[in-house]
């Protein structure tokens, strides 16, 4: 065996003495976490040690100290050829996944705002980015699981993935793609805090109290937040999202005739295409496209957008509510999906420009990507599940 290094590393690794005192506990049978308090140490990284470390030639793992000492040295060796430089079919299923064209339903490609060219600078503000599928690192990590589950060597850690973004020279994925993730930034930082200010009035009767209990565990389906993104020159787009699934519909809200010419007036019709009336005409045109049983409930912020909530309801038989003041918390769906629309349509961008079908398409690429709360299935999957479902108990119903 080639000799080891003996030299105390720094106290987050293993030294050579602790994995002696590993070697004797475990040769005396003792347990990870009967070894992991002798030694101080994380139960975890005792059974990482075991497991990676043991010697394994006679065909069985026995864990002696200097073969797992070696081990850890070779591990630990740098710098490593990339998985992806190496692996072209991994490298090109996670640049697909991060920088695909955008499509609609008819698998047409959708070339989204024409962008500058990226200069390697952090987060872009007030401007448009470029549309792509992307998918974050955690989604495309777990997904191979579910697309390839008995090929090993589609597999790569979240981590991994941002290293090649984020590292230069781990030389598999090309720098400019930081500009599909969700972020947009080109380096690594702590994410700020954005604050949302509810504003309106609602009567005591709709107030999230009000609320049936079945909302709120998600354990049944129909029940639906929304919200609206604003853009510049009051443009906005209306953002609609299943709790359980968490699939999300996109309202197309147009300019009325006479924006932009118009003299606005007091009280009068607004012609940013968000008003109280055109929203409820375009919220309950995508609302009523829906099954009955799939349109149970709607909480809404406080915005005055809805404030014919009562036509709404008759209109669709879908109840409102609105979360309290100052409460986003109150909607983590809808906020949720909020921000990742944001990476289509950035704050301070003319939102009123792209069409119904523009944005049917981002919908699709949004509820077509995995989802770590929903076991890494997509929005879309969950959804059909419940529509098969409903039919299921239909037929079952009517025998």
């Amino acid at each position: 065996m080639p000799p080891i290094s003996l030299a105390a590393p720094t106290g987050r690794y293993l030294t050579f003495e602790e994995r002696e005192e590993i070697a004797i506990l475990r040769a005396k049978n003792g347990g990870v976490r009967e070894i992991a308090r002798a030694l101080g140490r994380d139960p975890g990284t005792i059974s990482r040690e075991l497991r990676r470390n043991a010697a394994t030639r006679g065909g069985t793992q026995e864990y002696r100290a200097t073969v797992a000492q070696w081990k850890a040295q070779q591990a630990a060796k740098r710098p490593k050829v990339a998985k992806l430089v190496v692996n072209d079919r991994l490298r090109e299923y996670v640049q697909e996944r991060l920088d695909g064209t955008v499509r609609r339903v008819d698998g047409t490609p959708v070339l989204g705002p024409k962008t500058a060219e990226w200069k390697g600078r952090g987060k872009p503000h007030r401007q448009d980015r470029r549309w792509a599928t992307a998918w974050s690192p955690e989604q495309i990590s777990h997904r191979l699981k579910i697309d390839f589950p008995d090929d090993e060597s589609m597999r790569i850690s979240h981590e991994a993935i941002y290293q090649s973004l984020f590292i230069e020279g781990r030389g598999a994925l090309k720098r400019e793609l930081v500009a599909c993730l969700r972020t947009g930034r080109a380096l690594r930082q702590p994410r700020a805090r954005s604050q949302n200010k509810p504003q309106g009035h609602v009567t005591a009767d709709v107030v999230l109290s009000k609320r049936p209990a079945e909302a709120a565990d998600r354990a049944v389906p129909g029940h639906w937040e929304g919200d609206l993104i604003i853009g510049a020159g009051r443009s906005a787009i209306g953002t609609v999202v299943e709790r359980k699934s968490r699939s999300t519909l996109l309202v197309h809200l147009p300019r009325l005739d006479g924006w932009g010419h118009v003299p606005a007036v007091k009280n009068g019709p607004a012609l940013s295409g968000y008003g109280a009336v055109a929203m409820n005409t375009a919220l309950a045109a995508s609302i009523a496209q829906l099954p009955e049983q799939l349109r149970r409930t709607l909480t809404w912020d406080r915005g005055k957008e809805l404030s014919e909530h009562a036509r709404f309801t008759l209109d669709t038989g879908t109840k409102v509510f609105f979360a309290d003041p100052h409460s986003p918390w109150q909607r983590p769906t809808n906020e949720n999906t909020n921000g990742l629309l944001r990476q289509y349509f950035p704050k301070g961008t003319d939102l009123s420009r792209w069409s119904a079908e523009d944005l049917e398409a981002v919908a699709l690429a949004l509820n077509n990507r995995p989802r770590k709360v929903l076991d890494w299935k997509t929005p879309a999957e969950v959804f059909a599940e419940q529509l098969q479902s409903l039919k299921t108990d239909g037929v079952a119903t009517t025998g």
